[in-house]
C-alpha cells in the first residue's frame, strides 16, 4: 500500500465526485464490473447482484447495468474486489494510474473508468477530465454534423431554388401558350358566332322564300281549279255538239257507208298484194310482248307493298321469301338485341342462327347473317348451321357497311330482303333496290317455327 506524505494511506477513497458520472465513463465502468463479475463467488457478491451470477458478461451488462453501477458506488468491498480483478487483467494501466502518469495513448474513457474503480489519488480529476474530453469530442462531432447538415441544406436549397426557377419558367411558358390558345379560341368563337348569325339569317330568308312559294302555290292551285272548271264546261258543250253531229250523220249514213266499204275493200286488196310481194313470214311475236312488265303470277318485292297486309305482318316475309331466287340478309345483333338483349352475345348468336337454319330449310331461300366484328379481340369459334351463311365485319368496318356491300353485289332485279330496324340501313338498301323488313317481323316469323 502506498503511503501519503502525512503517513496515511495514499489512496483516493476520500475524494468525492461532485457531479454525475459521465455516460461514456459509466458504460465503461459497467463493462469492467461485468468482466470482473465472473471471477467472484456468490458469497463475494452484493446481495442485489447475486441473481445475475450465472449471466454471461453481455447479459449482465444489459440487464444488471444499473445494479452494478450502484453496487460499485455504494459497496467499497465489492469495488475493491473488482479493482483487484482489473489489476490482474490490466496491470500496466493500473500501475500507470497508481504512479499518477496515465498512458497518453490510452482511451480517456478507459482511463477514467479504471480510475473510478481503482480510486488512485486524483481519480476525480481523471474522471472529470475524461467527461469533459468526451463532451468536447461530442460537441466537435455535433458541430461537424451540424456543418455537414448545413452544407446539405444549403445544397438542397440551391437545388430547390434552381428547380423552382425552372418550374417558374416552364409555368410562364405554359401560361403564355395557354393565353395564345385562349386568344385563338376566342377568335374561332367569334367566327363561329358570325357563322351562326349568318346561318340564322339564311334560315329566315329560306323561311320567307318558303312562305312566298307556298302563297304562289296556293294561287296557282286556285287558278288551276278555275281553269279545270272552265274546261269541264267546254267539255260539256263539246259533248252536246258531238251528239248533234252524230244525229246529223245518221241521216246520210247509207251513202257514206258505201263509200267507206269501197275504200276498205281497196285497202285489203292492196295489203294482200303487198304481203305476197314481200313474202312476209307469219307473225310469232306481238308488239305487246316486247314491253317489259310483270305477268300474272309473278311478283316483285315492290308489289308486296301494294297488298292489304300490314308492314308488321310476318306473312309479308313469307311472300317475299317465296319469290324466285330470294336472298335474305339479316343484321344479326340488331335482331338479337331487339328480341332477347339480356342473353350473352354467344347465346344470342346461337339462338338466332338455329332459327334461321329452320327458316332456310322451310323456304329454300338463300340466308346470310351478318354480325359486327369490329370489336372482336379474336376470331369467333362458330360452326355455321346448314343453309345459313355467317359473316363478321372486318376491323374498322361496321356490320351496316357490310350489309350495303352485300346488297350492291347482287345483280339488278334479284329479290333481296334485308332485316334491320336501323333507319339509316333501311334507307340505304332501299335506294339500292333491296326490300327492308323490321327485326320485329322476323322475330314474329321465327316464333311461329
Amino acid at each position: 500500500m502506498v503511503e501519503s506524505a502525512g503517513g496515511g494511506p495514499a489512496d483516493g477513497t476520500a475524494e468525492v465526485l461532485d457531479r454525475p458520472l459521465p455516460e461514456g465513463v459509466r458504460r465503461r465502468v459497467v463493462q469492467l464490473v461485468s468482466d470482473g463479475f465472473g471471477g467472484l463467488t456468490v458469497a463475494e457478491l452484493p446481495t442485489q447482484l447475486r441473481q445475475y451470477a450465472r449471466f454471461t458478461p453481455s447479459r449482465r451488462a444489459k440487464f444488471a447495468a444499473n445494479a452494478m453501477a450502484s453496487a460499485v458506488e455504494s459497496e467499497p468491498l465489492f469495488r475493491q474486489r473488482i479493482a483487484e480483478r482489473l489489476r490482474e487483467a490490466q496491470p500496466e494501466l493500473a500501475g500507470a494510474l497508481d504512479s499518477g502518469t496515465p498512458p497518453p495513448a490510452a482511451d480517456p474513457l478507459d482511463v477514467a473508468a479504471a480510475a473510478y474503480v481503482l480510486r488512485p489519488p486524483g481519480w476525480v480529476k481523471l474522471v472529470t477530465a475524461a467527461g469533459e474530453e468526451v463532451q468536447r469530442a461530442d460537441a466537435e462531432r455535433a458541430d461537424e454534423q451540424a456543418r455537414a447538415e448545413l452544407d446539405r441544406l444549403r445544397a438542397e436549397l440551391a437545388a430547390a431554388r434552381e428547380q423552382t426557377r425552372a418550374e417558374t419558367e416552364g409555368l410562364r411558358a405554359e401560361l403564355e401558350a395557354a393565353r395564345k390558345e385562349a386568344e385563338s379560341l376566342h377568335r374561332k368563337l367569334r367566327g363561329a358566332l358570325s357563322d351562326v348569325k349568318r346561318g340564322e339569317a339564311a334560315v329566315r330568308r329560306a323561311q320567307a322564300e318558303t312562305e312566298n312559294a307556298r302563297s304562289e302555290g296556293q294561287a296557282l292551285l286556285s287558278a288551276a281549279e278555275s281553269e279545270a272548271r272552265r274546261l269541264r264546261a267546254r267539255l260539256g258543250e263539246s259533248e252536246a255538239a258531238l251528239e248533234a253531229t252524230r244525229r246529223a250523220a245518221r241521216e246520210g249514213r247509207s251513202v257514206e257507208d258505201m263509200r267507206v266499204r269501197l275504200l276498205l275493200d281497196t285497202l285489203l286488196d292492196s295489203a294482200q298484194g303487198l304481203r305476197r310481194e314481200l313474202a312476209l313470214p307469219p307473225v310469232s311475236v306481238r308488239p305487246a310482248e316486247t314491253v317489259e312488265a310483270v305477268e300474272p303470277g309473278r311478283m316483285t318485292p315492290k308489289d308486296i307493298a301494294a297488298r292489304a297486309l300490314s308492314e308488321h305482318d310476318p306473312a309479308i316475309l313469307d311472300q317475299l321469301l317465296a319469290l324466285p331466287q330470294a336472298h335474305l340478309v339479316v343484321d344479326g345483333y340488331n335482331v338479337t338485341k331487339t328480341g332477347y338483349p339480356q342473353m350473352p352475345l354467344e347465346k344470342q348468336r346461337l339462338r338466332l342462327l338455329g332459327a334461321l337454319s329452320l327458316l332456310a330449310a322451310q323456304t329454300g331461300a338463300e340466308v346470310t347473317c351478318v354480325f359486327d366484328g369490329a370489336e372482336l379481340a379474336a376470331p369467333v369459334l362458330l360452326a355455321p348451321p346448314r343453309g345459313v351463311r355467317v359473316l363478321f365485319s372486318k376491323p374498322r368496318v361496321t356490320a351496316d357497311e357490310l350489309i350495303r356491300q352485300l346488297v350492291r353485289a347482287e345483280p339488278p332485279g334479284r329479290p333481296v330482303i334485308v332485316v334491320s330496324t336501323d333507319r339509316e340501313v333501311a334507307d340505304g338498301i332501299a335506294k339500292a333496290g333491296a326490300r327492308p323488313v323490321a327485326s320485329a317481323v322476323l322475330l314474329k316469323r321465327l316464333s311461329r317455327g
